[in-house]
């Protein structure tokens, strides 16, 4: 049955770093537009919990542990995949570590390469593997596929003590432009969505991502929410219709963009 504009039927989609908060708010999102969904996550607890979740809304969903910093653990992921499903529509590029440093100097080497790796070549390795199955069915006659990452407003504006997380979120953002104009040939896009403050589980948001009440915000969320226009946190829910959308045809012209979703904190004066 149709769903509409963004009708997400027989399309497959996998999100890194998917089985809880943001990534959980992308995946569900397609999978309540009808599409199928792979979520990639370290712990498997939490993966299956996602699935159940996700596959509430009536589609097929599995998850995988995967590594995304280990390239080979990432190949054999889109192996197994494909296997599984036969394809691969929309790669949203979201697994990360949170900073783990806090000045420029005093950043340590292991601090710095520790998170490209995770942040930055991870992302890389996901959404390179994402592309080569999409061109392959792109040659094969079905053009077409969508290739988001997961930014942050550090690409944007000086943070100041997160100078490896700035660095690879910023990164991956110059790779996506990069990805746009070499595959729009194939009909294939690449997009990056760079969230404002966001209130997930690890700071007393709600399991299913919903936008909670001013009373249930701690005083870092009441803080964030000061510095947007539209005075809230952000919460894992906003992010469902940005998915939905750039998983689907809706989009098939929307390429290379870095989308912003933060309530008008950037510009916000």
């Amino acid at each position: 049955m149709s769903k509409g504009l963004f009708d997400l039927s027989g399309k497959v989609a996998l999100v890194t770093g998917g089985n809880s908060g943001l990534g959980l708010g992308f995946a569900r999102g397609i999978a309540k537009q009808g599409g199928d969904v792979v979520i990639w996550g370290r712990s498997e607890e939490k993966n299956a919990k996602a699935v159940e979740d996700l596959k509430t809304y009536g589609i097929k969903a599995s998850s995988q542990s995967v590594d995304v910093s280990d390239q080979n653990a990432v190949i054999a992921g889109f192996d197994a995949i494909m296997k599984e499903y036969g394809r691969i529509d929309t790669v949203i590029a979201n697994a990360g570590m949170p900073p783990n440093s806090h000045s420029i100097l005093t950043t340590t080497a292991e601090e710095y390469h520790t998170i490209l790796g995770t942040n930055m070549h991870g992302a890389f390795y996901t959404l390179q593997e994402g592309a080569k199955q999409m061109v392959k069915r792109a040659e094969a006659g079905e053009p077409g596929g969508s290739l988001v990452f997961c930014g942050s407003l550090s690409m944007l504006q000086g943070i100041p003590g997160i100078v490896g997380y700035s660095a690879a979120k910023g990164g991956i953002g110059a790779v996506i432009r990069s990805i746009a104009t070499e595959l729009g040939k194939h009909g294939i896009r690449a997009n990056t969505i760079a969230p404002g403050y966001i209130k997930t589980g690890f700071s007393g948001g709600r399991d299913d991502g919903s936008i909670q009440p001013a009373e249930e915000w701690s005083d870092i969320d009441k803080f964030f929410a000061s510095k947007a226009a539209i005075a809230r946190p952000g919460f894992a829910a906003d992010f469902e219709g940005i998915a939905a959308y750039l998983a689907s045809d809706a989009s098939s012209w929307h390429t290379g963009d870095t989308i912003v979703i933060d309530g008008a904190a950037l510009i916000n004066l």
